[in-house]
């Protein structure tokens, strides 16, 4: 079982916020997995494609992503330091607030979920879904916000990974000077490891390779296991580098998408973050 990282009252260890990425990953290859099931549908992204009562000017999703975000500020959603809004002007929660412990330096000052909602609506949709409209639009944007709010909380957790490294005594020193020098180059550097970034998108293929097959089409034997001579999966179980298998959800997508932007938006709320540690001593 896994620990509430954050109400430990210190910066977790890396191996510890690696084990809570790792399992994000699941989180939103499933997400993407169930929202790749609708047609792209167009029409919800779109602003004033649809007409609301109240008068509201923005896109389907927009809308429907404030509604949902509301409910959610009022029972405290948003008081936790992983958790950050799309939208503004929240409702307080009906609930005592909870004391988390101060982990993080000013923790709610960098949201980038604009930057994540523009990938994720213009790049990550039309890749996993066909074109066309099937007209099941709650359903689409049911899955399009968990997809948002599972990419941005990974995202968003940079700032734990951030402030882990700052206070890791073996590299302590060099991040103060890089901060009170506020040399974004050498905090970006001191940040990458090439290694983890990719052994983490290879883990990230066999993933969605192995997620994204239906196995109810898979060569079964009598008692139900999955046969040996099932090339594909077991392909995908080594190594992924068979001939390409056929998935819900285009894999290679997946992994370009966090190359191109999960992993470099999660560095860039690392260096913000850090570039500003040291704002409050």
């Amino acid at each position: 079982m896994s620990r509430n990282l954050l109400i430990l009252g210190a910066a977790p260890h890396l191996g510890e916020l690696r084990d809570t990425l790792v399992r994000l990953e699941d989180t939103i290859i499933f997400a993407l997995i169930e929202r790749s099931q609708f047609k792209h549908n167009s029409s919800i992204y779109e602003a004033g494609k649809m007409h609301f009562k109240d008068g509201y000017q923005g896109s389907f999703l927009s809308w429907f992503l404030k509604e949902v975000e509301c409910v959610h500020a009022r029972v405290r959603r948003y008081q936790s330091p992983d958790e950050y809004p799309f939208t503004d002007n929240l409702p307080e929660p009906v609930l005592a607030p909870l004391d988390y412990p101060p982990v993080l330096v000013d923790p709610k000052h960098i949201n980038i979920n604009d930057e994540i909602f523009d990938a994720y609506v213009n790049t990550v949709v039309p890749g996993i879904t066909i074109a066309g409209d099937d007209t099941n639009y709650g359903s689409s944007a049911t899955r399009d916000i968990e997809c948002l709010q599972a990419l941005s909380r990974r995202i968003h957790y940079g700032k734990f990974v951030a402030e882990s490294k700052f206070q890791d005594v073996k590299t302590h020193d060099e991040y103060v000077t890089c901060i009170k020098e506020q040399n974004r180059d050498r905090l970006m550097e001191l940040l990458t490891n090439a290694r983890v970034e990719e052994l983490l998108l290879k883990r990230l293929k066999a993933k969605a390779i192995i997620y994204g097959q239906d196995l109810s089409s898979a060569s079964l034997d009598s008692n139900g296991a999955v046969n040996s001579g099932n090339v594909p999966l077991v392909a995908a179980l080594a190594d992924c580098s068979e001939d390409r298998v056929k998935t819900r959800v285009d894999y290679d997508l997946v992994v370009s998408f966090y190359r191109d932007y999960v992993i470099p938006l999660t560095k860039e709320v690392e260096v913000e973050y850090l570039l500003h540690r040291l704002d409050k001593e």
